[in-house]
Formats: C-alpha cells, structure tokens, sequence
C-alpha cells in the first residue's frame, strides 16, 4: 500500500500554491475565479472577501459503509485471509470550515457526549468516541497535510462497538469529508493508511487493517477476500440463495482496553518464539509439529489462526459452489474456534449463537468482529433471515436485528 508523502508540499496542491499566489490559491480552494470578481488587483479587492464568504459556505461530504466479515476472525494483524462484505449502514459526515483551528463535531448517535470540541493540533484523548477524530486530524497533520478547523455533523446508521466496524467507517468518512474540504491528494490507499493510524496510533487499539479497507472497497452484493500478507483483493460473490442476519448481542467491547491486544501481543510472541515474521509463515508447516513447540495458551492461539485461514479458503469454495451447509458448518467451526481457541467469545455471545443454531431456518452461525462483545451472523436461505432472527430474539433478553444481508 501507499504510503502519505511526508513533506507538506507533497500532500497539497493548494498549499504549494498557496506560496508563489495567495490569491490564485485562495480563489481555487473556494471555487472561483478571478474573472467572476472582475479580476486580480485593485480592481479586483472584492475577490477577497467574496472568496472568503464562499469558503464560509463550503461544504464537504464522506460517506463510509460498515462490514461484517463473513469469516477470518484475528486473522489481518497476523498477515491472513479475511473475507468481509459491505453493509447499508454506515457514516456519513458533512463538513465545513471554520476561521480557526478548533474542530466542532455534533453526532446523532447514540453516545456520549453528542458535542465535542477540540483544537487542530493540539489533540488529546479523553476516551470517547471523539477520539476517532482526533486521532484522523493527528495523522494528517504528522504526514504533512494542511488540516485547520472545521465544523463536523456525523451521522451513523451503525450501533457503536457491535463489532460492525463503525469506528473504522467513522475515520474513512471523516478523511473523505477533510479531503475534499482542504483539498488533499490522498487516494483511498492513504486514506485506509491515515484511518488505521487514527485507530492503532491514537487511540491504541492495536487491530489491522481490514476494516478500514472493508470501508473504502467492500460492496453490498459480494464478499471481498483480502489478503494482508500482500494486500490484494479478490471480489466473491454471493450466491443468491444466501441471506445473513447480524443481530446485535447488546453487549459492547472496548478494543483498546480489553482483551483485544492482548490477542494480538500473545500472537507475536508465539511468531517470535517460532522464529518467524508473522503466523502467516506457518501455512507450509505441519500444524501438530508447529504447537508441539508452543506453551499454552499461544498453542491455541495459533491454531486459532492458522486454522482460521483454512476455513476463509473452504469458505470461498462454498459461496462459489452455492453449497450454504458447507458455509455453515465452517461459520459453526469458526465460532467454537473463536470461543475455546482464541477465547474472544462470551456467554452472551454464546447463548446467542446457541439459540440461532436451535432455529430451524439457521444453517449457522457465529460471532462477528473482534469479539468480547457485539454481534452474531446467522446463516440462512434468502427471504428467511428476518423471520428467523425474530424467532431467536423471542428467546433472548436483549438485542436487536441490525440488517439482513444482502
């Protein structure tokens, strides 16, 4: 992937500008011309403020979809298979300028506080949701990019935490809007790079980088394999007897104070311990000679993973051959795997996906996302994922559907 040039001429074109003609800077950042004002000079003194007015009137706006990952749980920070798909709930942010450094954000969603402000930076995390943001303009501004204040309303369609990748499509959306609003040359490669900096660097949750690119190339109607070892991508589709309902477990996770580094910690042990870059190494060996070398738990850690990748594989020859028992019996595998191996699972979780594989209609199910929380996805033929998940929520005290895919 690409990376953001680190000088700050690199990143603007405005900015470049900006030092050989202020006002040719000034009027393209806005929209203008200088023969909408009468041109440049004293004649044209009115430039000056008509140019600002309309920087005033500015607006910008990025939208960023959520995911589930059909299967490839901890699988992109060890250099594995992932196989997400685009949801139709997602982020959208609508920016405007300001005339100074502070950044205003307003949210509709639910979650606390619903107003927040703080200074371009000057970025300090108070552990709320808002650090998603700080943590964009951080790392915008340490690549070089022009960043100043802005007003940010950000509406989301996404349950926070659920384990549906919304703080991921909170960042893609809002490096969307700050692009077009300050005229960066970012592509969507440096996009995803600046958007799991916001999350790894500044927030310090240490997850890959499959969300961020589920975001910005994820479709509605297709899995998308990617593969973190070299970051290609290949679009899968769904066959269409496939329906998947994501239903939310109402319990929430904290990735960047639980479990999740953790997970990720006991797995560059296990890679440091066996000699090699990344559990990605391992495909070539024999699983049974590579754990007969590990302690517990990163025995079980790695299996988890390597495994894993096996099942993202089996799984792509499933959708293709439009073979739903095979594909829920590898979402039923992933979860045991999830719960005994990696233990990332919880009872609520568990209880969830109990009661889905009781359903009649369930082909299987499993939790979704990093775990220690969120949602489950249960398996079914299309047109009856609704039907199903209100039958498995009749069951349970909590939780609601969240979407039916496709």
């Amino acid at each position: 992937m690409s990376r953001l040039p680190a000088h700050p001429g690199a990143v603007s074109r405005a900015r470049r500008d900006d030092v050989a003609g202020p006002m040719s800077a000034l009027l393209r950042f806005c929209g203008l011309t200088a023969g909408q004002f009468g041109g440049s000079g004293r004649a044209g003194r009115p430039i000056w403020a008509a140019a600002y007015r309309a920087r005033a009137m500015r607006r910008a706006t990025g939208e960023a979809p959520g995911r589930i990952n059909l299967i490839g749980e901890h699988t992109d920070y060890n250099d594995g298979l992932v196989l997400p798909v685009a949801l139709g709930l997602g982020v959208t942010v609508v920016a405007r300028p300001r005339d100074n450094r502070t950044a205003h954000l307003v949210t509709d969603a639910d979650v606390e506080p619903r107003e927040t402000s703080y200074i371009v930076g000057a970025e300090r995390s108070d552990g709320t949701w808002a650090d998603r943001a700080r943590g964009v303009t951080a790392a915008l501004l340490g690549r070089g990019a022009p960043v100043d204040g802005f007003e940010a309303e950000i509406s989301s369609t996404l349950p926070l935490g659920a384990g549906l990748g919304s703080s991921a499509a909170l960042a893609v959306a809002l490096v969307r809007a700050l692009r077009e609003l300050f005229d960066l040359t970012l592509d969507d490669g440096e996009i995803a790079t600046v958007a799991h900096a916001a999350e790894t660097e500044f927030v310090g949750a240490r997850a890959g980088l499959m969300d961020q690119l589920a975001s910005i190339y994820g479709r509605r109607s297709e899995a998308l394999l990617i593969d973190l070892h070299d970051l290609s991508r290949v679009a899968v589709a769904l066959p269409g007897e496939l329906e998947l309902a994501v239903i939310d477990s109402g319990t929430r996770h904290q990735h960047a104070t639980g479990g999740y580094n953790r997970r990720r910690e006991e797995c560059e042990e296990a890679a440091r311990h066996l000699g090699v870059g990344s559990l990605r190494d391992l495909e070539d060996r024999r699983l049974e000679d590579v754990l007969e070398r590990l302690p517990p738990p990163l025995d079980r850690r790695v299996r988890h993973v390597l495994t894993e990748n096996t099942r993202v594989r089996d799984a792509i020859a499933a959708l293709r051959a439009a073979d739903l028992s095979r594909l829920g019996a590898l979402l039923d595998s992933s979860h045991r795997s999830l719960r005994d191996d990696y233990e990332v699972s919880t009872a609520e979780l568990d209880r969830l996906v109990d009661l889905a594989r009781d359903d009649r209609a369930v082909r299987g199910a499993r939790l979704v996302g990093g775990g220690f929380g969120g949602s489950v996805l249960a398996l079914t033929e299309r047109g009856e994922a609704r039907s199903a998940a209100e039958r498995i929520l009749r069951r349970y005290d909590r939780g609601r559907l969240v979407a039916v895919v496709p």
